[in-house]
């Protein structure tokens, strides 16, 4: 896991091949972060963007520069990943106005190339047969990624993990569908859950994220 001053990505290592689960803000340093675990960018073979927000694509156009690197996003967020299309803004809950006058500023995500427009079911080269999960609400081409032979998903913001509580993700464009793509995940066969905000849980996530169901919206 790599944290940024907003959100975090996560890096995931296949032998010498590495593959980066959304980017973080523009500037935030990415290249230096990528060195850490001493692998350093030339290993970096694939950037999968679970949706277009600035603190999750805005180095996108970044890391697209490096060289040999597939940029891939869901088929209804590659738009807006590439600039032919604005981003629609989140329906913020009232309670959820507070929490967004917050939040520092992030610079606005520069457009940058999509290799590969992704659909619900796709399969990625990556971590035994990785599996794109469909989850409309945050965005509407929001995804989550599933490991099936690891137990490992990548939630994008469709769950977030704050002060210990699971919960639905916030600053949604629509919240009952950010729900059911919520109930979606739940479902699934999961020991390790990696949130873009919050602390991933690497044992019982799947159990984690079920308890909460009952009180998601309608």
């Amino acid at each position: 896991m790599l944290r940024f001053e907003v959100g975090q990505t996560y890096l995931w290592r296949d032998g010498d091949e590495l593959t980066l689960v959304d980017t973080g803000p523009a500037g935030s340093g990415i290249a230096a972060a990528i060195r850490e675990p001493g692998m350093g960018r030339h290993r970096l073979r694939r950037v999968v963007l679970t949706h277009f927000h600035e603190d999750h694509a805005g180095s996108a156009a970044e890391i697209g520069a490096w060289g040999d690197v597939e940029v891939m996003a869901h088929r209804l967020e590659a738009p807006v990943v590439r600039g032919e299309a604005p981003g629609p803004p989140p329906v913020l809950e009232d309670w959820e106005r507070p929490i967004r006058d917050a939040l520092p500023p992030l610079p606005p995500a520069p457009p940058a190339r999509v290799d590969r427009e992704l659909e619900d079911g796709d399969l990625i080269g990556f971590g035994g047969g990785a599996v794109v999960v469909a989850t409309p609400g945050h965005t509407d081409g929001s995804l989550a990624v599933h490991l099936p032979a690891h137990g490992v998903l990548f939630t994008g913001d469709t769950v977030a993990h704050m002060e210990g509580q699971v919960m639905l993700g916030v600053f949604n464009l629509d919240r009952a569908r950010a729900a059911s793509s919520f109930r979606r995940l739940a479902g699934l066969d999961v020991r390790t859950a990696c949130f873009g905000h919050g602390d991933p849980i690497v044992e019982g996530a799947a159990e984690r994220m079920r308890a909460v169901v009952r009180d998601l919206p309608a």
